[in-house]
């Protein structure tokens, strides 16, 4: 990326951007790192990880009151399962007394503890949303994806929270789905938003998997190169093929000597070299082996399939989030932008889902090796003091000037600066490692 397009990303942030604030607009909370579930898609399921089991402490959770006035919304899990927490409403009610009218809390669960009394008493507590895992809506696909789930559970837990609505008229509780879309179940989405909105649901969540293993990496239903770059591509393979001329001979021609090279492939290199001159103009970064890689047939279909969702939704009166279907190239870190931090069950302050816990993934078609960074703990130290500090508010500013390379789309990833044990910068200078996150590409979403 040039230094004009980091220029171009820039946006100013003044004291009241939400991320320079005094405090901070939303919290995720780690309620538990406990769950009854083992999801490949789930990151404690790699053994890098190394997450210990534990639950959020009641003086943990009280060390986050200062802030509850000035919350737009609490956001209660992080790898675990929400309701294995058995104070979970308690934290609901609590938060709730303190919380402006129109502040919301909520959570994402995998529903297979909502009974109904469980339901009720979320309800009575003040839940205001929550939305459960359905990543299929046929019973054999769903314990496929779910590793043994059962879709008759998540039917019921919705049947549950519908009921305890019901018997609560002044219950704000909006209830959703999400959806982890991958190759084997990106047909059933339509399916599963109609399933789920018959349920209850008035909103869903779209997001892709992030593989966690080489095993799975296969399944993920996006590439890695921008909307921009592929545009680019498509645009110079098109005017190659007027010429009579095939860019994905481009590589072939490549290795030859300069002098040994035909007219045609003398073209093809200077109609290349164009294309990465009008690249380096726009701010695009290109990686020519990856776009010639790009399964355009699956794009195609991941379209079709986010089209026929869209008139789905549509018709079912259902809030629809998708993700990108390519990653974008103009960045936005909505948890940062929106004034987020994170807090782990042990009571350690993070900036991010992307660097909240340690883990291995291939989302880029490379092994990363992500680190966590942790900016305090409030054994030791107050939340305000924590998010106010300095290092984090710095570290905040930066992240939104988005003056980071773009790695998944670079010819040289992985390089030894991404992949350092312990990363301290990128190849702009910069220390934070956010030229490697996919969330801020529009790629994965979660609650918030």
């Amino acid at each position: 990326m040039t230094s004009n397009d980091s220029c171009a990303q820039q946006r100013p942030a003044g004291e009241n951007h939400p991320a320079l604030a005094q405090f901070p607009a939303k919290l995720f909370v780690e309620v538990t790192t406990r769950c009854n579930m083992e999801c490949f898609m789930c990151m404690k399921q790699t053994p890098e990880s190394g997450i210990c089991e534990g639950d959020l402490s009641e003086a943990t959770f009280a060390a986050l009151k200062p802030a509850f006035a000035h919350l737009d919304a609490l956001i209660l899990n992080g790898v675990g399962e929400p309701l294995l927490h058995p104070r979970l409403e308690e934290m609901i009610a609590a938060a709730k007394a303190e919380m402006t009218p129109n502040a919301w809390v909520g959570f994402q669960s995998n529903g297979l503890l909502l009974t109904e009394q469980r339901a009720q008493s979320l309800v009575d507590a003040g839940l205001d949303r929550i939305c459960l895992s359905v990543d299929a809506a046929s019973p054999e696909l769903f314990r496929k994806v779910r590793e043994g789930g059962d879709i008759h559970a998540v039917d019921r837990a919705l049947t549950a929270l519908e009921n305890a609505r019901r018997n609560r008229p002044e219950s704000r509780l909006e209830i959703g789905m999400e959806f982890v879309a991958m190759r084997d179940n990106l047909g059933e989405l339509p399916r599963a938003i109609r399933w789920a909105a018959e349920r209850g649901a008035s909103f869903a969540l779209i997001t892709h998997m992030l593989p966690y293993d080489e095993e799975h990496a296969v399944q993920a239903a996006y590439p890695t190169v921008t909307a921009e770059a592929l545009q680019l591509f498509h645009k110079w393979r098109d005017i190659a093929r007027d010429q009579g001329l095939d860019i994905r001979r481009y590589f072939k021609s490549l290795i030859r000597y300069a002098t040994t090279r035909t007219e045609d492939e003398k073209r093809l290199y200077r109609l290349v070299e164009q294309m990465k001159a009008e690249a380096l103009a726009q701010g695009v970064v290109v990686d020519l082996r990856s776009l010639m890689a790009v399964d355009e047939g699956l794009l195609d279909e991941v379209g079709a399939v986010f089209a026929e969702s869209r008139r789905v939704a549509e018709e079912c009166g259902v809030d629809l989030r998708l993700p990108e279907i390519l990653p974008k190239h103009q960045r936005n870190c909505e948890f940062v932008e929106e004034g987020g931090a994170f807090v782990a069950w042990d009571g350690k302050i993070y900036p991010c889902y992307f660097l909240w816990h340690r883990f291995n993934c291939y989302a880029m078609g490379w092994e990363q090796k992500v680190q966590p960074k942790v900016f305090g703990d409030l054994a030791a130290t107050p939340l305000l003091d924590i998010w106010n500090a300095p290092a984090f508010r710095e570290f905040r500013a930066k992240v939104i000037r988005y003056d980071y390379p773009f790695c998944s789309n670079c010819a040289v990833a992985p390089c030894d600066l991404v992949q350092a044990e312990n990363f301290e910068h990128d190849c702009h200078a910069q220390s934070e490692p956010c030229g490697s996150c996919l969330w801020c590409m529009g790629l994965f979403q979660c609650l918030r």
